[in-house]
């Protein structure tokens, strides 16, 4: 009796520790599983952060997407007279007006002044036809390729940037300032370019009522002291899902709602650059397009 007492005991003790066994194991075991899941969620969510950091998620432009190829500066200098001609100025919205403010100028020549940011969707809208008028008059370098920001009003509007754009023409001088990126830092959208003391002054005392609607638009543009613009004369909505370059060929073709828009506002912006070149060069500032924006110029 004694025998099967003992062999009863060591089989009580074999299956009490081959249970204790199981038990580690699958203790073991889930263990193993859950350190796998938190390697697998830290691994998911490395990807994501390196997928951003590598702009695989990009909904908005982060400053300057680029330099804009020779072929874009290219067409939006050549669009032809007669589709110039025949856009004339119907539908544009606002545009200059003419002020009585003291000439402004560098080297000798008239001065462009703009001043807006990157953000914004109205200057987004805006730099198209100042940039094409402007190109009747000289050249640009260097423009830069981007868009509005993509949480605000008419978002990602594909535009220029004049950060870093130089400007060459024997009429005239021309500064562009961009204020700001599209891309916010701790919720501001971060500095880019800082104006002059002296065009921070012409921004501060003429745009605001009597020279423009309101205080503080952007874009502002003064056209030599003699015309001021704030804001845009179409809606950036027009261009929205479309390329650089989807745009500027669009203004080849007088019956394209983008050129009756953008060359349309680029006559006016051409009439009132031949009142501060005296009609210079003749081509451009006697063509029937520009003579007939010249009655369109507002006064302030």
């Amino acid at each position: 009796m004694s025998k099967r007492v003992e062999q009863k005991a060591r089989t009580r003790e074999r299956v009490a520790a081959e249970l204790a066994a199981q038990q580690r194991a699958e203790r073991r075991r889930r263990l193993l599983l859950a350190v796998g899941a938190v390697v697998v969620v830290i691994a998911v969510i490395g990807g994501l952060v390196a997928i951003r950091l590598a702009g695989g998620e990009k909904k908005t432009a982060t400053g300057p997407s680029g330099k804009a190829d020779t072929s874009l500066t290219t067409t939006l200098a050549s669009v032809p007279a007669e589709t110039f001609d025949k856009v004339g100025t119907d539908g544009v919205q606002g545009g200059p007006s003419e002020i009585t403010a003291p000439a402004l100028t560098a080297g000798g020549k008239p001065k462009v002044l703009y001043i807006g940011a990157e953000f914004c969707p109205y200057c987004a809208a805006e730099r198209w036809p100042v940039t094409v008028a402007l190109s009747r008059f000289g050249t640009f370098s260097n423009l830069g390729t981007t868009h509005s920001a993509g949480d605000d009003v008419s978002p990602n509007t594909p535009t220029l940037s004049f950060h870093g754009a130089t400007y060459t023409s024997q009429y005239l001088a021309f500064t562009g300032v961009e204020t700001t990126t599209n891309e916010k830092v701790n919720g501001q959208y971060a500095p880019l370019d800082t104006p002059t003391a002296a065009d921070q002054n012409t921004f501060d005392t003429y745009n605001k009522p009597p020279y423009v609607s309101s205080a503080g638009s952007i874009p502002f543009v003064d056209l030599g002291g003699k015309y001021v613009s704030a804001g845009a004369t179409y809606s950036p909505d027009l261009l929205a899902g479309k390329t650089q370059t989807e745009i500027a060929d669009a203004l080849k073709d007088p019956s394209s709602p983008i050129a009756k828009a953008i060359d349309g506002s680029a006559n006016k912006y051409t009439a009132a650059l031949c009142k501060l070149t005296n009609n210079q060069p003749a081509a451009v500032c006697t063509s029937p397009a520009v003579t007939a924006a010249t009655g369109t110029l507002g006064k302030s």
